[in-house]
């Protein structure tokens, strides 16, 4: 299925994608300086755009930057005032999307506070920031202290959305041996008991091969 998958996704980037000077500059940043290519593909990205934009939203926070692709994606969704905060662990991973929002025009736009996490969480709390969307695409592992930070730092009505959660099928598996796929699995424990939030999964298919994203509304 694999080929068909990656058929129908070239289909559909030919048609509904537009040549782009400022991902296509962070995809050669990546693959200059040897980071991963684990980035959310062009269709995906415009998902989120659409999302950003029906909720007119002005504050996203995303947890995981790598080379910036998403971060000046979810930008571009925003009013002129709105503003991306992105978390990101690796110095080098954090150098590259700084050169990539540099390029974009996005510097001003696009803040990057560079450290784990699960330190610089609390911190933004401290602050008093409250966000309108959440995109959390980092470990796997810690997915469910960032959904419950991003619940500490969302109004009712956002919109908190987390990737990579199918994982192949691997994560119907009770007895995976992944520390990612379990990290998954204790998110979805936690969602499952949790009364202010609304939760949907949706399964994907194509360049990435098969997984999915789960969407969670902030219902109070």
């Amino acid at each position: 299925m694999q080929h068909l998958w990656d058929q129908v996704e070239q289909y559909s980037h030919e048609h509904f994608v537009r040549p782009d000077d400022a991902l296509e500059f962070v995809l050669r940043e990546q693959s200059a300086h040897g980071l991963p290519e684990i980035q959310i593909t062009p269709l995906e990205g415009k998902l989120l755009q659409m999302q950003v934009r029906l909720m007119q939203a002005r504050q996203v926070l995303e947890i995981g930057t790598l080379g910036g692709y998403s971060a000046i994606l979810l930008a571009r969704a925003l009013p002129d005032d709105g503003r991306v905060t992105t978390l990101e662990v690796d110095a080098k991973h954090a150098a590259a999307a700084r050169r990539a929002f540099a390029h974009a025009g996005f510097s001003h736009k696009i803040e990057l506070r560079e450290g784990a996490a699960l330190e610089t969480l609390p911190l933004l709390k401290q602050a008093g920031r409250v966000y309108d969307f959440v995109f959390i695409d980092a470990d796997k592992e810690n997915n469910v202290h960032y959904v419950k930070w991003a619940l500490e730092l969302t109004r009712p009505g956002a919109l908190i959305v987390v990737d990579n959660v199918i994982r192949d099928g691997d994560v119907i598996n009770p007895d995976s041996t992944s520390p990612m796929t379990q990290g998954v699995r204790r998110m979805n424990e936690y969602l499952k008991g949790e009364p202010r939030l609304d939760v949907t999964t949706i399964q994907t298919v194509g360049a990435k091969g098969y997984d999915g994203m789960t969407f969670i509304l902030v219902q109070a």
